[in-house]
């Protein structure tokens, strides 16, 4: 197993070019078996979760023609099954989101319970009650959701939660339904947007994306289509916190700063000089040591819980005492064990984190939990005295492309080496 060793004491400096937004590109991808014609899809990060989303697209029978920039061309005219299976289920919970697609066009689907990161509940429950909704006959046996419906119809929908999964699962699955459907309390979030601009693009009748309630009109079927995956603003935002931290000068290419307002504002308030343009956004820290802030996640359009742990490392090396008060996710401060190691003051009370800033984190081994607990600890090891040895980075690869490079590119020691004994099992190996 790989692992990332960072030596830290380097002010960031350069450019460097931001990837598609990996919670797009998967619905859109996945939007594609929503009609029998070519949906061509371009700007998609190289991730191992978009591994995954082909592999088990192309498990149910979807076609692929991938050119070297990632730029994909799906095809799923002729499926060849309408189950999504465990072993593929289980390692990404957006592949919940084949249910209401293949529902829709085809009348039937049976996808395992989902998996994913441990960093909190994320039941399914909003899926199954909105299909029902619909008309769908759902049934849960063996671990699988098993659903039916001749045609699904049009229905007004309360999501008792603000899901994204359960609002692109539910808008996709209504585009083919037989009158309108109306879903309240719907999430907000871009990667939404961009979701509804394909299926609109598709020829979907979707009003509302981006606002509480979004309205779609179902239609016979839906077309081929050319989509851009939008920039990735939680990428955006870590390398912004990255050059903060480490009192740097970056400036980000092919970026949507727009997306990440919640986020450049508190790096504002922290000191940093921020500017933006339409794809592009420059953050100086003119060599300064960072302010504490205080940060409460919420869904978007306030403070991402994605965000959430590159902020306590920003906070563990700042000015002053912050707080983080994570609001969406019960069990996402799993990273605050890992930076003790490394020297960060942190006293947890409740779902709140008390951070006091100090001057200087230690290297140590670490092992990463999650997707973005993975990241903060990168950016941790920037800023440590001594060299930072990462563990189960498979996590990173789930949801950043290329950030070891990205980070060298800004001038980082950051390197991957290959998983090896401790010396006493090295020499017991060798027979000394």
């Amino acid at each position: 197993m790989n692992k990332l060793i960072v030596t830290g004491g380097t002010q960031l400096r350069g450019e460097i070019s931001v990837s598609g937004a990996k919670n797009a590109a998967l619905p859109v991808l996945i939007a594609s078996l929503l009609t029998s014609e070519i949906v061509r899809i371009s700007n998609v990060p190289h991730l191992n979760d978009i591994t995954t989303t082909l592999e088990l697209l192309g498990r149910l029978g979807v076609q692929f023609v991938v050119d070297e920039k990632m730029t994909i061309e799906a095809d799923a005219s002729e499926l060849t099954d309408l189950r999504a299976p465990y072993e593929l289920v289980k390692t990404m919970r957006a592949s919940i989101l084949v249910l209401g697609p293949m529902l829709a066009r085809f009348g039937q689907a049976e996808v395992s319970m989902p998996g994913g990161c441990a960093i909190g509940s994320r039941p399914v429950n909003l899926h199954i009650k909105g299909l029902q909704a619909m008309g769908a006959e759902i049934d849960i046996k063996d671990g699988y959701i098993k659903a039916r419906a001749k045609r699904l119809h049009g229905a007004r929908i309360f999501l008792d939660i603000s899901s994204v999964t359960g609002t692109e699962n539910l808008m996709m699955a209504a585009t083919l339904a037989q009158g309108t459907t109306v879903i309240e309390n719907a999430a907000r979030e871009p990667e939404v947007v961009d979701l509804a601009n394909c299926l609109i693009a598709m020829g979907a009748r979707i009003k509302g994306a981006g606002t509480a309630e979004i309205t779609i009109e179902g239609v016979e079927k839906l077309s081929g289509a050319e989509h851009r995956i939008i920039p990735d603003r939680i990428e955006t935002g870590t390398y912004l916190v990255a050059a903060a931290l480490s009192g740097g000068d970056v400036r980000l290419r092919n970026a949507r700063p727009d997306l990440a307002e919640s986020v450049i504002e508190k790096l504002r308030e922290a000191g940093a000089h921020v500017e933006t343009g339409p794809d592009w956004v420059h953050l100086d820290m003119k060599g300064e040591r960072p302010r504490s802030v205080n940060v409460r996640t919420a869904p978007y359009p306030a403070f991402p819980t994605d965000m959430q742990a590159q902020f306590v490392v920003l906070n563990s090396i700042a000015e002053g005492t912050g707080t983080v008060t994570e609001t969406v996710f019960e069990n996402r401060f799993m990273h605050v064990h890992e930076l003790q190691r490394m020297g960060a003051d942190i006293e947890m009370q409740g779902n709140t984190a008390i951070i006091r800033g100090v001057e200087k984190l230690r290297g140590a081994p670490v092992m990463a939990t999650d997707l973005r607990a993975s990241a903060c600890l990168a950016l941790a090891g920037l800023v440590a005295e001594s060299d930072t040895v990462i563990d189960r980075i498979y996590h990173i690869d789930r949801g950043y492309e290329c950030l070891e490079e990205k980070l060298s590119q800004l001038g980082a020691r950051i390197r991957r080496v290959a998983d090896y004994p401790a010396p006493a099992m090295r020499a017991a190996a060798a027979g000394d």
